[in-house]
Parts: C-alpha cells; sequence; structure tokens
C-alpha cells in the first residue's frame, strides 16, 4: 500500500489493508480513471435507505476520497457513499439499522475529524456560496476595470498617453450625454458585486452597529457605500468630483480575495448557520432512488 501524499501511512491506510479492500489505481484525478467512465459516478440506493451528510477534517488528497468511499461502502449496510476533498464533507446512504453514530465511528476509525454538530449541509453551501461570491468579485471587478482602463483613465493620467488626439476624443465622450449610460453601467456592476461579493460582511457589520459596535467591517463597509454615493454624486449631479467606482470594485475584489484565500471566509460564515436549521440534504424518494456519488463535482 503506497503511503500518501505526506510520505506517510495512515489510519486510513491501515483500515483498508486490514479489510483487504484494493486501492484504488491512481490518484483519482488521473485522465485515464476520468475517462473510464461518462457522467457523475452513481450507486442504487434501496427505498428504505436513509442519508447522513457529515462535515470532516482529513480528506487531503483525490486518492484518500477513494480510500474513504471504499471503506464505507465495505461497512454492512452502506448502499453508497462519496467523499469530497474540496468541501471536506461525506455522504453515505446507509439502511436506518445503521445509525448515524455507527457511521461517525467509522469515519473517526480512519483517522478523520468529524464535526460534531451535524452542520455538514450547512458547511457545504456556505462553501459553495462563498466560491460564488468570489466568481462575482473577480468577474464583475473586470468588467468595471475594462472601461477605466480603455477610457477614464487615458483621460485622467494624460502625461502616460502619446497620442493627445485620442485623450481629446475620449473626453469628448465623457463631456457628452454618453457618459450617463456609461456610469450608469459601471455604478450598477460595481453595487452589485459589492452586494453579492461582501453580503455576509455587510449584514455582520449592521448587525454589529445596531449592537452599538465599532469592527473593521463596520469600517470597510461605510468606507466604501459612503465612496459609492460620492462617485454617484459626482456622475449624475452638479457636485463637480470624480467618480471612482473602480475603486470601490477593486475594493471589493480585493476583500473578497483575502477572505477566501487568506484567513476562510467560511469561518465567519459558517459560524452564524443556525444549528438548528434541518440538514435539508435528502430529497424526496423517486421511484427508482439514485444516489450521486461524485460529491458534487
Amino acid at each position: 500500500m503506497p503511503d500518501d501524499h505526506h510520505g506517510r501511512s495512515t489510519r486510513l491506510d491501515a483500515v483498508v489493508r486490514e479489510r483487504g479492500i484494493d486501492a484504488p489505481a491512481g490518484d483519482g484525478s488521473d485522465a485515464s480513471a476520468s475517462a473510464s467512465r461518462s457522467g457523475p459516478r452513481v450507486a442504487r440506493v434501496p427505498e428504505p435507505h436513509v442519508h447522513d451528510t457529515f462535515s470532516v477534517d482529513g480528506i487531503d488528497t483525490k486518492r484518500r476520497e477513494a480510500l474513504l468511499e471504499a471503506v464505507l461502502r465495505d461497512h454492512e449496510g452502506v448502499s453508497a457513499a462519496s467523499a469530497t476533498e474540496r468541501n471536506g464533507t461525506v455522504g453515505v446512504h446507509h439502511d436506518p439499522s445503521v445509525s448515524r453514530a455507527d457511521v461517525q465511528d467509522v469515519l473517526e476509525a480512519c483517522g478523520l475529524i468529524v464535526d460534531p454538530a451535524d452542520r455538514a449541509f450547512e458547511i457545504r453551501r456556505a462553501s459553495q456560496f462563498a466560491s460564488a461570491r468570489v466568481a462575482v468579485a473577480v468577474l464583475f471587478g473586470l468588467m468595471v476595470a475594462t472601461p477605466y482602463i480603455a477610457v477614464l483613465y487615458p483621460t485622467r493620467i494624460e502625461w502616460l498617453f502619446y497620442d493627445p488626439v485620442t485623450v481629446d476624443y475620449l473626453q469628448s465622450l465623457l463631456d457628452s450625454r454618453m457618459s450617463t449610460h456609461f456610469f450608469v453601467n459601471l455604478g450598477s456592476l460595481s453595487g452589485i458585486a459589492f452586494l453579492v461579493a461582501c453580503g455576509p460582511m455587510i449584514k455582520r457589520a449592521v448587525a454589529s452597529a445596531t449592537a452599538g459596535r465599532f469592527t473593521s467591517e463596520s469600517v470597510f463597509v461605510g468606507s466604501v457605500v459612503a465612496l459609492f454615493g460620492y462617485s454617484t454624486l459626482a456622475a449624475f449631479t452638479a457636485f463637480e468630483g470624480t467618480v471612482h467606482y473602480d475603486l470601490v470594485a477593486y475594493a471589493v475584489v480585493v476583500v473578497t480575495l483575502w477572505n477566501h484565500f487568506g484567513v476562510g471566509e467560511a469561518t465567519p460564515d459558517t459560524a452564524s448557520i443556525d444549528e438548528s436549521a434541518g440538514d435539508g440534504s435528502a430529497d424526496a424518494p423517486e421511484e427508482e432512488p439514485v444516489a450521486m456519488t461524485d460529491g458534487g463535482r
């Protein structure tokens, strides 16, 4: 049995050896493995079987995903299992006679740390929303930055552009009625990016302000709102000022990327999840139940 990518044998490897389970041929991500099947991996699930989802820590390679799925499927009463490295979640379809605690014991025997709060569905959903916010921030940020680079920056930093005729032409466009539509587009893009990408942060800042607390998030949200309002006045009123929708977009992109990759936005987001909420992951039974066992990939 080969070691994991850290160069050491794990408890999961020991469980696989004890049960005599065949190890996966590769790491689960090579082209040959992907080509061997078309579409998502599925398994037939008996009608009375139930589904449980666990949030775990320790699935750090594709190979460990495959090993863990094999161990779970080898357990009596389990009809299907899926492990997802990306979200750190494990889904198991099993007979009602197999309790959730039994499955948790199997996971812990493999050296995994299982979240005892039963928040796996909420954690997975929060992770997906966090990824969507990153996409919105980056895409909308680029959509705001491109017009600024092409039109506005040449008129503001004229000494960088050697063609004064082009600069004069761009300035004439901004002085025309066309500028209204131009700034409407930029304001909408930067505003949507701020509301969507920084939605959880805005809620926390509002809650802190309501409670009379002053936080760094409150400073950031207040600064962005003030800058957006200033830019809107400069764009659509007689107020003489510079439109800075680009700075709004840049701030949203930087903070969103930092929260997601720097300090891990999933921590504050999932901390606010109501633990009393239902799992919500079990769908209504169909005539012929089919379990998706690819972990949503």
